[in-house]
């Protein structure tokens, strides 16, 4: 059993220093070709095939156990699917191919490819369903937030822990009609509400990032995107908090067969992500965290972040890929 784990960590380390960048990359580039052309699906479309062929050429025996899709009938790398040459360890996969998929069809800024991975049974198997979270940065005590508590007394917890006015406190949400009395009650205690309209891994990951002013997401978006947004801070640190949104029978049926028998179950970090992990996301249109992919007259240009858990690694990799129909094409 040693030697397996030993391994599996040996094959996580070098998927991070090579093989994870390509796969984000190949997704961004080509969902970046439908940028600004209106095709969300077709982006989407074209985001998944590339990491469904990237993620099958790794030395990996994978399965995906976070998906993306069925919400919005989208295509996607679905839960349950293996990938990899099974020439390697067992791993988790979770994906979002193209998160922001409205966000690159109209050519808006944020539009990011990610994935996480980790050893296999640690990552959180969850369905394909909206997730209620509260996420914060490193550096405050255990039990700053709590999901449970309305969204006023948390930015006054939060002002308190960080030692400042709830005026100086901003909280990402995403812009829709279901946060209206969350909104109302963050700014009513002072607080500033920074608004988008997709991207709530990237609206997580701000809390943990110093330059981006964001001290807090709230609100419910998506359960895959969730389980990413938690490994990322399980790599540079933060506290998050999430409870999936069961409303309906078929959906209580769904994740009884995964294993989920408490519904209700509230989530840390350490739920969601029990062993070492790795994140990448690579920029499709250019956001607060990363560059667009850039297309020049020979060079095509990507921006990717990738970290790891184990160690706290951030790395950022500015790319330049100058064989055209070969990355095209794979």
């Amino acid at each position: 059993m040693a030697s397996i784990t030993v391994q599996s960590h040996l094959v996580l380390e070098r998927i991070l220093s090579i093989e994870i960048v390509r796969v984000t990359e190949r997704a961004a580039v080509s969902a970046a070709r439908l940028r600004g052309h209106g095709k969300s699906k077709a982006s989407d479309q074209a985001a998944v095939d590339a990491m469904r062929r990237e993620l099958n050429k790794l030395p990996i025996d994978g399965t995906v156990v976070i998906g993306e899709g069925e919400i919005d009938e989208a295509p996607m790398l679905f839960i349950g699917e293996q990938v990899g040459n099974k020439q390697g360890p067992k791993v988790d996969i979770a994906v979002d191919p193209l998160e922001g998929t409205t966000l690159c069809a109209k050519n808006m800024p944020g539009a990011i490819a990610t994935i996480a991975m980790a050893d296999g049974g640690t990552l959180l198997h969850a369905p394909d369903c909206y997730m209620d979270k509260i996420a914060i940065g490193p550096g405050y005590p255990k039990g700053t937030i709590d999901l449970d508590a309305p969204a006023d007394e948390n930015v006054l917890r939060l002002a308190k822990a960080k030692g400042v006015k709830p005026s100086e406190i901003t909280v990402i949400l995403l812009d829709r009609p279901r946060h209206a009395d969350m909104i109302e009650a963050i700014r009513n205690v002072g607080a500033a509400v920074s608004l988008i309209s997709d991207g709530d891994v990237a609206g997580v990951i701000h809390c943990a990032e110093p330059k981006t002013g964001i001290d807090m997401y709230l609100g419910v978006g998506g359960a895959p995107e969730g389980v990413l947004s938690a490994a990322a801070l399980r790599c540079i640190g933060g506290q998050m908090q999430c409870r999936l949104v069961i409303d309906n029978e078929a959906l209580r049926e769904r994740t009884l067969k995964m294993g989920i028998k408490d519904a209700k179950k509230k989530y840390e970090i350490e739920d969601m992500v029990r062993g070492d992990c790795l994140f990448a996301a690579t920029g499709v249109t250019t956001g607060p965290m990363l560059n667009g992919v850039r297309f020049g007259k020979d060079v095509i240009e990507t921006d990717t972040v990738v970290m790891r858990s184990v160690t706290g690694t951030v790395r950022r990799i500015v790319a330049e890929h100058r064989q055209f129909e070969k990355f095209h094409l794979d």
